[in-house]
């Protein structure tokens, strides 16, 4: 099974996959109106907080949503939202904002259509985008969300992982994997290196500064003063280090045992279906992607110490309200629940009970076949992206090259520091 994957004003943006080079051309560019963009993957361009926006193609045409059985390539599954964090930050003196973010984005895409890889979106290169708002707007604040996906590995394979396993073992006894699947379908919880190896951390890191780099470049010599600030996001875990007490056990079963269907359910009504034994290492992989992120900005700020590149981890932002962390999940919390569709039919399952393996392996070919019916799980929803929106607000507002971190108090305060 595969459950994921791995506006203000949006203005849209018609540009082709060659992008146009724009320069300094003088004093008139000072007078340009001031610029806002978003550069990344999903967790900036607004995946999971609706709201999603037309995309332009690589070939400039404005793509609306096309459909639940369209290919997933469409320009419009980048999930541009008007809810997005971008949008909901105060960046004062900033006039106009631009998300040019596409979910499922890697560091390849900044430089190259996404279309020249496997499962990417026919989007243009999102420097040529980035030139092109360069062309009519001076760029002062840059947010950048990278790293999730890369070569290596990518957000929606980790979760489908440790999801995948946790529905297998509820739903399948042994004997069924022995006489019908051979025993090919792992049950087992997550462990840290299935998710990410050192060795893979450290390729990603190195791929993610390179992306980086070239963004950099090319805002000096596209940006119209040359004065801006690049903040660098880390992530988020949609799911806490441990699930609240009502989720431990249901029908006498816990996940330690084998086919526990009623726990099952419970927990995909809820938002999280895994095992408890995969929160700690699915929360080593995401400190580690905060790790490389961290990682990148001082190769960049060692290389670069007069740039203002900044660093944003928030990685505490959503403590207290995540998936499963309270009773009555997912009511309040910060992130998407896991949600799959039988069919393409635009209406997502929110209930298990009673559904048998046979019907479960049918939704889960729904969302490989049509990954945009899926793709939303686990993801900030509106209320996260306003949170991480605060976030960038108190980012933007810190000195220059700062490292500030965003982190959620027990009574529900984003404090930024």
């Amino acid at each position: 099974m595969r459950f994921l994957q791995r506006a203000a004003t949006v203005v849209m943006l018609f540009v082709s996959a060659a992008g146009v080079q724009a320069v300094h051309s003088g004093p008139a560019q000072a007078t340009l109106p001031t610029a806002a963009v978003a550069l990344g993957d999903s967790f900036v361009s607004g995946e999971g907080a609706g709201d999603y926006q037309p995309v332009a193609d690589s070939s400039g045409t404005a793509q609306g949503f096309p459909g639940w059985s369209a290919a997933n390539s469409n320009a419009y599954f980048c999930h541009r939202s008007a809810n997005a964090s971008l949008f909901k930050a105060s960046l004062p003196g900033i006039q106009q904002r631009f998300n040019l973010a596409c979910s499922g984005a890697q560091p390849a895409d900044i430089t190259a259509p996404a279309s020249a890889r496997p499962e990417g979106r026919t989007v243009a290169a999102q420097l040529d985008q980035l030139r092109a708002v360069a062309q009519t707007h001076d760029i002062d604040v840059v947010l950048i969300g990278l790293g999730s996906n890369n070569s290596q590995f990518t957000f929606g394979d980790v979760a489908t992982l440790c999801a995948n396993r946790f529905i297998a073992d509820a739903w399948t006894g042994w004997w069924e994997f022995w006489a019908y699947l051979k025993g090919e379908v792992p049950q087992q919880p997550c462990s840290a290196s299935d998710l990410a190896t050192a060795a893979e951390v450290a390729a990603a890191t190195t791929e993610t500064t390179a992306a980086l780099r070239q963004i950099l470049d090319t805002l000096a010599q596209v940006d119209a003063d040359g004065v801006h600030q690049v903040i660098l996001q880390t992530y988020t875990n949609p799911l806490p280090p441990e699930l609240a007490t009502p989720y431990h056990e249901e029908d006498g079963r816990k996940d330690t045992r084998d086919k526990f269907r009623a726990l099952g359910a419970e927990r995909y009504a809820a938002g999280c279906p895994i095992h408890r034994a995969s929160l700690g290492p699915g929360h080593v992989f995401s400190e580690n992607l905060g790790t490389l992120v961290k990682n990148a900005h001082a190769t960049l700020a060692a290389e670069r110490p007069a740039a203002d590149v900044r660093v944003l981890d928030v990685q505490r932002a959503f403590d207290g309200a995540r998936l499963c962390e309270n009773s009555g999940s997912p009511s309040g919390a910060l992130a998407t629940p896991v949600r799959v569709q039988d069919g393409p039919t635009g209406t997502p399952v929110t209930s298990l009970s009673g559904w048998d393996k046979i019907r479960i392996q049918r939704a889960a070919n729904t969302c490989v076949t049509y990954f945009q019916t899926c793709q939303e799980s686990w993801h900030p929803n509106a209320a996260g992206h306003t949170v991480l929106g605060q976030c960038l607000s108190g980012a933007v507002a810190a000195g220059p090259r700062a490292s500030v971190t965003c982190a959620r108090d027990q009574n529900g305060t984003i404090t930024v520091s």
